[in-house]
């Protein structure tokens, strides 16, 4: 019976095509559904991540007022996370709208062919100037229905949600080899702004859906493969801090990578040698300030622009991306709601339009040191690509 139970679980759970992005958690993905505004708004997370390195990826549903519901950015359908959305199809209607937000983002776009045909009723809006690597396919070859796929018009007021809904597309952005593009939904009767990867705010805990499975807290808390750690809340805490250092600065200032030679010698006194803790392979050393590192990332829980499109995507347009967050602020929203990290993120317009302050001429929103210090990795990253012809130049700021 247990056994019977358990492969039920397994199934509920099963991602067949995760070979077409395999990063964690791989086949296995579990759904945590979240109401975030009463009967209006609800979240569905899972994970994804390299090297135990996790953190939510996001789908939002909102209530249409003439009834059925919208998806904005799926995640993978797995039996569990349909069931989840079949409860809100029941109480609410059909799945009437499908919106693909990003062109860049594969681990958004991959979701959402599976996801439309599971809903054959729903519409589908993708985002324009779609780009795929390393062959430029149409949509439809991509698993997008194509008697039901379309194209975000320009003009919002064009789109037949466009009562209850507002967007503006940022991009595309020239970046070389291919294009970032992001799309903002202003949800008008709850005052919510969604956002795919332009914006996120670092919450201090761990997220709960990480909290299902906290191995990849418990690894990313040691402090030498010698450690094993208690399983608690401040052990969870601490390997979350860590990651989200790891997610967005690839490799912080407060952190080393000792010499192979020396990761293989301790990897054979590890205190766990399995092959789900990569046989005891422990390649990282914190420094003792690392809290401080964290703190100054988290900026108290403000909304941000994390480094990664700061030094690597939107400074290749500013004038363009502030001209996009100028519109995107005269929007009278109260929270937003991105694809990752925490959520809803408090938030006024003036907050929102402050984040992209880094793109303008003597702003004060990167002169804290311990950040500046901690970025030295993606600028020198963005030097390496722009000398390899991979990334076009940064353009002035405004």
């Amino acid at each position: 019976m247990w056994m019977q139970q358990q492969n039920k679980t397994f199934k509920d759970w099963l991602w067949p095509f995760w070979p077409v992005v395999p990063i964690y958690p791989y086949s296995q993905r579990r759904t945590l559904r979240q109401e975030i505004i009463s009967n209006t708004i609800w979240t569905f997370e899972q994970l994804q991540g390299i090297f135990y390195v996790v953190v939510p990826i996001r789908m939002t549903v909102i209530k249409l007022a003439q009834g059925g519901l919208l998806v904005y950015a799926p995640v993978a359908p797995t039996d569990e996370c349909i069931r989840l959305v079949n409860e809100l199809v029941e109480q609410h209607g059909d799945i009437k709208y499908i919106i693909l937000p990003t062109i860049s983002a594969v681990e958004h776009k991959v979701f959402v062919g599976p996801f439309a045909y599971r809903f054959p009723k729903a519409q589908v809006y993708a985002s324009p100037y779609h780009w795929s690597f390393p062959l430029n396919l149409p949509l439809s070859w991509l698993g997008f229905p194509p008697d039901r796929t379309y194209i975000l018009p320009k003009d919002s007021s064009q789109v037949p949600f466009a009562d209850e809904f507002d967007y503006r597309i940022l991009g595309p952005i020239d970046l070389g080899p291919g294009r970032f593009a992001e799309v903002a939904l202003f949800h008008k009767q709850s005052q919510t702004l969604l956002l795919t990867d332009t914006i996120v705010s670092v919450p201090t805990e761990p997220p709960a859906i990480i909290r299902l499975d906290p191995y990849p807290l418990l690894f990313h808390a040691k402090d030498s493969a010698f450690d094993l750690m208690p399983d608690n809340l401040e052990t969870y805490r601490k390997g979350w801090q860590r990651i989200c250092l790891f997610a967005l600065y690839f490799r912080s200032s407060v952190l080393e990578v000792p010499p192979w030679g020396q990761v293989f010698r301790n990897a054979l006194k590890a205190a766990e040698k399995s092959k789900k803790a990569y046989f005891g392979l422990f390649p990282f050393q914190w420094r003792d300030n690392w809290p401080q590192s964290f703190a100054a990332l988290r900026r108290n829980g403000e909304p941000f622009v994390a480094p990664i499109l700061q030094n690597l995507i939107l400074n290749r347009a500013p004038q363009e991306t502030l001209a996009w967050a100028d519109q995107v602020a005269q929007w009278n929203f109260r929270q937003i709601i991105p694809c990752h990290f925490d959520v809803p993120i408090p938030a006024t317009p003036k907050q929102f339009r402050q984040a992209f302050n880094f793109l303008e001429k003597d702003s004060a929103s990167n002169n804290n040191f311990i950040v500046i210090k901690d970025q030295e990795f993606i600028n020198d990253l963005e030097m390496k690509l722009e000398k390899a012809w991979l990334l076009p130049p940064a353009q002035p700021k405004i």
